[in-house]
């Protein structure tokens, strides 16, 4: 499939380009070869979306039970990503068997019994579930497959003519099959086309994707590769000089504009459609987005819904446009149109239930939209954490640019409102659900954390992250939080954490932080105020200047934290926790360091304060005080512990000794132990709790809160 063109019209347009290692190849065997194949298409996003197509390869193998060679099925299981799966990631099964199915199917009405009859085909007791689209690959007699949802093919396959404008451009190369439901009665029509087109290298699914073969898995790799590249020129071909989705209706915002608004409106969507699981939010404003929602066909196209499955499953069956007309309307404007507009969605999409809904469909699933798009402004989605509203995003935009290519050359189709039902609800997809493992303690929830880049911060911070929550670290030392930052990413992924700089005594560095805060995650549920300094001094040596500092950070930092905290939980009238990382100091005086000492017991009245005010609309605030703790301290690395080794006439190396003898549970007190404490005052183990002092010292009697 010989494709000429010059290497600046390639790069243009962005082709693909094989990156088949042959000396990286030649060492593997058949299965690996196969998963190299899955890695390189899945790690593409113009090849595949994250979680999206599957792939496969017939291999021979000792059979464990006769002893004897036979032909495997290897085939991505449910679930897992191309890009990153492993050996792990394949479902096996007897070839053979699988396709001796063929003779108890009895038509499209049985095609989940089919599936439950994959699990009677497994080779080598393999535990990964077979996928819907394994009769594809199991019964087309071809060694390797690729199933692919390439945006140029679906742009033709989402075509009112796509049948004939595949016939255009692939001649008798690639085939075509009309709209079908993956399962069993896809694979048997496939088969029959493979069987006789024998020359033909694929074909192209109506409204749905790209089924390519080959005998080898480079064969496989680079044929999927030229049809999707044809496909990508041939759209070039055809641009006309009207742009697909009309005259520009709104001019898009500035950047900074468009991340004020949906630091704005997303904590506002999130508190209306998060019920009882709180979701998480993602804001894409991509040129490809800004194009879509910015132009006169947005509303049109979008009612269309999306063509593809994989994309519809992931943003359900169309989005919400928000009514919004930007630089004419405020955000506030916006912002009281916003109720109406989710409940109407919702309304419609009971009815769309209702219309639509089978004997044996599955109870009704959420109704809230997950893709909201602003005119002007950008694309909002919303799911149970970050990866999946960020996945969600991607699928969208896979979406705009299929709507915007199929737009080009004839009508973009989406999927029918039946059909678009009988995937969401099927039973086969309501099982995959079923199996998925039960939200974690914190899942779904926002935290921020000041003095992140610290010992406690930092440990705090993966307490959370490990209980599922999404967290900003915030810090006013750069170097550390850029490490932090890197250690957080490293361990849990992008996805999971996000780093700010921060000074809390400056009020508009404390209002930025928690505007990015609310457009990067969607809002927040937990504000941890843990930012500190401390001093020692005698009070006739304590500078004002001193006295100031210590106020302006642990009392006036505080004060301006909790504030912007508690703006934004009442915006989303979902309540919150506020947790407060106090002292042993705030309850116990200390010699030496007055400024210090008063500080810390004005956090603590303050959180009392803050309890009183904000129970009425759920939003808890505790305090945990800690003591002596040395490890991984900023603070105790400087002048406070030289300050305080003097205090006690000790060295700092034997500071962490002294303390530890002078608890009452002669125990040394870790950031691991105070992040223990944040994490349960944090969660709803600690929903009956507010206004509480709980200490973190390993016993100090002076510090006895009753």
């Amino acid at each position: 499939m010989e494709i000429v063109r010059s290497p600046e019209q390639d790069e243009d347009l962005a082709m693909l380009q094989s990156r088949w290692d042959d000396a990286a190849a030649a060492h593997l065997g058949p299965a690996e070869l196969l998963r190299y194949r899955s890695n390189l298409l899945g790690s593409d996003k113009r090849i595949t979306n994250f979680g999206g197509g599957n792939t496969s390869s017939k291999i021979r193998m000792h059979d464990p039970l006769s002893g004897e060679e036979v032909s495997v099925l290897w085939v991505k299981g449910s679930g897992g990503d191309l890009g990153t799966m492993t050996l792990e990631g394949f479902a096996t099964l007897y070839l053979d068997k699988l396709r001796a199915l063929q003779r108890l199917y009895k038509g499209p009405r049985t095609e989940d019994e089919m599936v439950r009859l994959y699990e009677h085909c497994v080779f080598n007791l393999n535990p990964r579930a077979p996928s819907i689209d394994t009769p594809l690959h199991g019964l087309v007699d071809r060694k390797c497959i690729d199933h692919m949802h390439p945006d140029a093919v679906i742009a033709i396959a989402a075509c009112k003519d796509s049948g004939s404008l595949t016939s255009e451009i692939y001649g008798d190369e690639i085939g075509w099959l009309s709209w079908i439901r993956p399962g069993f009665e896809l694979g048997m029509r496939l088969k029959r086309f493979a069987d006789e087109n024998p020359a033909a290298k694929g074909v192209v699914l109506e409204g749905h994707g790209l089924i390519t073969w080959g005998e080898s898995d480079k064969e496989c790799y680079e044929t999927t590769l030229a049809t999707i590249n044809r496909a990508t020129v041939w759209l070039a071909r055809r641009s006309g000089t009207q742009h697909p989705f009309g005259r520009i209706a709104v001019e898009p915002l500035s950047q900074d504009q468009r991340r004020e608004v949906a630091a704005a409106v997303m904590p506002r969507i999130r508190g209306l459609i998060s019920g009882t699981h709180r979701k998480v939010g993602h804001f894409d404003d991509s040129p490809a987005v800004l194009e879509f929602v910015s132009r006169q066909a947005l509303h049109k196209l979008a009612a269309l819904g999306t063509s593809c499955p994989d994309h519809f499953l992931r943003t359900k069956i169309r989005p919400l446009v928000l009514p919004f007309e930007p630089p004419r309307e405020s955000v506030d404007d916006l912002l009281r149109r916003l109720s109406s507009a989710i409940e109407g969605y919702r309304t419609e999409y009971v009815a769309y239930y209702e219309r639509c809904k089978r004997a044996d469909s599955s109870a009704m699933r959420d109704p809230n939209a997950v893709v909201y798009l602003v005119p002007g402004v950008g694309m909002f989605t919303f799911a149970a954490d970050k990866a999946t509203a960020r996945i969600c995003a991607e699928f969208y935009v896979n979406a705009i640019n299929v709507m915007r290519e199929s737009s080009r050359v004839s009508t973009y189709c989406g999927l029918a409102e039946q059909e678009a039902f009988d995937i969401e609800y099927w039973l086969l997809e309501e099982a995959k659900l079923q199996r998925m493992p039960k939200p974690r303690a914190l899942a779904g929830r926002i935290a921020l954390i000041t003095g992140g880049a610290g010992g406690i911060g930092l440990a705090c911070a993966q307490r959370m992250i490990d209980d599922g929550a999404c967290v900003v670290i915030a810090d006013i030392d750069r170097e550390a939080l850029d490490e932090a930052h890197t250690v957080i990413e490293r361990r849990y992924g992008a996805d999971a954490v996000r780093a700010v700089w921060l000074d809390v005594a400056d009020e508009d560095t404390v209002s930025a932080a928690f505007n990015d805060m609310a457009w990067q995650f969607g809002g927040m549920d937990i504000c941890v105020s843990n930012a500190g300094i401390a001093s020692a001094a005698p009070i006739d040596e304590t500078s004002l200047a001193l006295w100031q500092r210590n106020m302006d950070v642990l009392s006036t930092g505080y004060f301006l934290v909790s504030r912007e905290a508690v703006k934004l939980m009442k915006a989303q009238e979902m309540g919150g926790a506020i947790v407060f990382v106090g002292s042993k100091n705030a309850l116990a005086a200390s010699p030496g360091a007055a400024a210090y000492c008063t500080a810390k017991a004005s956090e603590l009245h303050l959180a009392r304060c803050l309890a009183l005010e904000c129970a009425p609309f759920g939003i808890r605030v505790n305090v945990v005080n800690p003591d002596a703790v040395l490890r991984g301290s900023r603070i105790w690395q400087g002048e406070w512990g030289e300050q305080r080794a003097a205090q006690y006439k000790t060295t700092p190396e034997d500071l962490e000794a002294m303390y530890r003898d002078r608890s009452l549970l002669k125990r040394s007190v870790y950031p691991e132990d105070v992040a223990e404490a944040i994490a349960f005052l944090a969660s709803d183990r600690a929903a009956k709790s507010t206004g509480n002092i709980l200490n973190v010292d390993a016993g100090h009697a002076p510090a006895f809160t009753r």
